[in-house]
């Protein structure tokens, strides 16, 4: 979602979160989705000058038990939270890259049978950019439910309502899952990351 015109994050984040208690939606607590990348140790490249591969480790709120990685262009990982563990391990082959901690964090609405999140994106102490998360709870085909999806972003975000997630591919009969929320929410950060001119690691 982007920043209004003339406010600022927080102010574009309040306007958003008023149109959906106008709709009748009702607060649900609060979320929480971080990212931290980490890149291909230099010592493991060899010296063909191969390009370093970019692997993402997330964590998300809603499965509080689950810690996701992803790796660039490839699958995702969905372990126990003890994977955060193996990665301090795993240092000689992965290393974190500096300052690239991005996270959304924000409210949950219930209205009728959506879940609507609405996030500010930081990264460090500065508001990067929102997020907007829907989930229709009786469906778990996606292809199934979008153009009720749509219909019902359009409610309140009119014009900036997005077309169909890269996610879907050539899966429009596959079951939703965890995996999928968060591959979406990966190439948001990069995104966000790319307009902010903030390089991603040290070895591309």
């Amino acid at each position: 979602m982007p920043v209004a015109e003339g406010k600022s994050v927080q102010q574009t984040v309040e306007l958003l979160t008023r149109k959906l208690e106008m709709l009748g939606a009702e607060k649900q607590g609060t979320f929480c989705v971080d990212c931290e990348t980490y890149h291909t140790a230099a010592s493991t490249l060899g010296s063909q000058g191969q390009a370093g591969k970019l692997m993402y480790v997330m964590h998300n709120s809603e499965y509080p038990l689950s810690c996701f990685a992803l790796f660039e262009n490839g699958p995702c990982l969905i372990a126990d939270t003890n994977f955060d563990v193996l990665m301090v391990k795993l240092k000689g082959f992965f290393q974190s890259a500096k300052a690239s901690k991005i996270e959304t964090r924000g409210t949950r609405y219930q209205y009728c049978d959506f879940l609507v999140k609405v996030g500010t994106v930081t990264m460090g102490p500065s508001a990067r950019g929102i997020s907007v998360e829907v989930e229709y709870g009786p469906c778990v085909v996606a292809s199934d439910c979008w153009s009720l999806l749509l219909e019902f972003l359009q409610s309140f975000l009119g014009s900036h309502t997005p077309g169909p997630p890269t996610v879907f591919g050539n899966r429009h009969d596959a079951v939703y899952g965890p995996a999928d929320t968060m591959i979406q929410y990966m190439e948001l950060f990069n995104k966000i990351r790319k307009q902010q001119q903030v390089p991603v690691a040290g070895i591309r």
